[in-house]
């Protein structure tokens, strides 16, 4: 039984989606104004995994991750390559897509662009003006009053009284739907005059769009809680007259220096630079190794230790021939395990430690010469992994392949031999520098008392 936390209700719920065995599935997705950094991979990687459990649990899921290809931030960019905005942004959409192949992302079934919904824009802003939630001010701008929704704060968990006490709300407080343009601006016809969409809209005109009144999941970094979510939820439930989602999930912040990672003040790392140095797999285990809600503190040791641990688990999967679409056992205790800890709120470093635990499993019993025993917990392995995104090639030329065991088999045997002869004559620092040495051959020893 899968439990999901409602960041809006702050505990976790039975999951029971609104049609059986189909998930409605919302992630805000990329400004296109600039390279994708390290936290659209946390959030990104997540949400596959996401994707990827409900497909294997047999689920119908819609997965919608939106393009805002229209803002502020991209007006200027534009303006300062001397490129058109469309021009522009479909550039960065293309960066965008090889960051997120590189790191075996599925793409969403549809990934939207705002500027495609212009006319539900419109739709949903004139009735918002109509039932009197929102107005237009003395510069042309269309307003959304947040003192016209009694649930305002509730996502963001802030008690409304004292929340409207500590601010006054003028423009500023309360926010665009509509933002009247200036002459050299891109804009669209509206009924309210040339302009374009506020940000928090485009995301209830795509949900409009493809899920109509209400979906199972919205989710995003937790950067977005406020004001984006908590404005989205706003309009969209003042739109509908109904509940907008059912439940909110949201990943934590990297951080780094002890400081949340942000382009604004320039401490971000860039996917595309992060993947020279990593494969694919060791960057989604560094991701999943920490609870998703949870912020991670960057550190480049724990990406290294991420490397080794998926250098073991190929290691593991290159002692045999791995069927991809062979079926394997049901009824072993790691997949029980592993299952469990999924559906406890996507508790993915328990699921990995079970990989762990498979993964020492296998070299024991490939030791001892059982290798039946071996190949079916290879087996179990690799499907396992396959639902968390891993595997996806079985070689890969970064990491070891099974041809390349042949070619170093002399190079590895005499490492362990001068090894073994290190720790007989107690040179255990020399002994720690050959065990490294094997570690990065994809070699893993498990050492007895001597």
């Amino acid at each position: 039984m899968l439990k999901i936390f409602n960041t809006l209700t702050r505990k976790k719920e039975i999951f029971k989606s609104i049609k059986k065995k189909k998930v409605c599935m919302y992630v805000c997705g990329v400004t296109v104004y600039d390279f994708c950094h390290i936290g659209h991979a946390r959030t990104f990687i997540f949400f596959d995994v996401v994707y990827r459990y409900f497909k294997n649990l047999g689920y119908s899921i819609k997965y919608i991750r939106n393009i805002t290809d229209i803002d502020d931030k991209i007006i200027k960019k534009a303006k300062l390559n001397k490129l058109s905005i469309k021009s522009f942004t479909k550039k960065i959409i293309n960066f965008m897509n090889i960051d997120f192949s590189s790191l075996n992302i599925i793409s969403p079934t549809f990934e939207p662009l705002a500027t495609d919904h212009i006319s539900e824009i419109i739709k949903i802003i004139s009735n918002l003006l109509k039932k009197k939630f929102a107005y237009i001010d003395v510069n042309g701008d269309v307003i959304f009053s947040i003192k016209k929704y009694k649930n305002y704060g509730n996502l963001y968990n802030k008690n409304k009284e004292n929340f409207l006490k500590k601010n006054s709300f003028n423009k500023k407080n309360n926010f665009v739907l509509w933002k009247k343009s200036i002459s050299e601006e891109f804009f669209w016809n509206s009924p309210w005059g040339n302009g374009r969409p506020g940000w928090h809209i485009e995301c209830s005109a795509i949900n409009y769009r493809y899920f109509n009144k209400n979906l199972d999941i919205h989710g995003g970094g937790n950067d977005l809680i406020f004001p984006h979510h908590e404005n989205e939820r706003a309009q969209s439930e003042c739109f509908n007259n109904s509940k907008f989602v059912n439940y909110w999930m949201h990943t934590g912040m990297i951080v780094l220096n002890k400081k949340k990672m942000s382009k604004s003040i320039g401490n971000t790392f860039l996917i595309k630079d992060l993947i020279v140095n990593y494969n694919s797999d060791s960057i989604r285990y560094y991701f999943l190794s920490t609870i998703y809600r949870h912020p991670i503190y960057y550190d480049v040791f724990n990406l290294k230790k991420s490397e080794n641990i998926i250098k073991k688990f190929y290691f593991c999967l290159n002692l045999f021939n791995i069927n991809k679409k062979e079926k394997f056992l049901k009824n072993s205790s790691y997949i029980e395990l592993f299952y469990n800890a999924m559906n406890d709120n996507f508790n993915t470093p328990l699921a990995l430690n079970v990989l762990l635990k498979l993964s020492k499993k296998i070299i024991f019993f490939h030791k001892i010469k059982n290798f039946k025993k071996s190949k079916i917990l290879s087996k179990i392995l690799f499907n396992l992994g396959s639902i968390l995104g891993f595997f996806n090639e079985i070689s890969k030329k970064n990491l070891l392949k099974k041809n390349t065991f042949s070619k170093l088999d002399k190079k590895i045997k005499k490492l362990i031999s001068k090894r073994k002869k290190a720790r007989k004559l107690k040179l255990w620092k020399k002994s720690d520098i050959l065990r490294k040495k094997l570690l990065k051959l994809g070699v893993f020893l498990q050492d007895k008392k001597i």
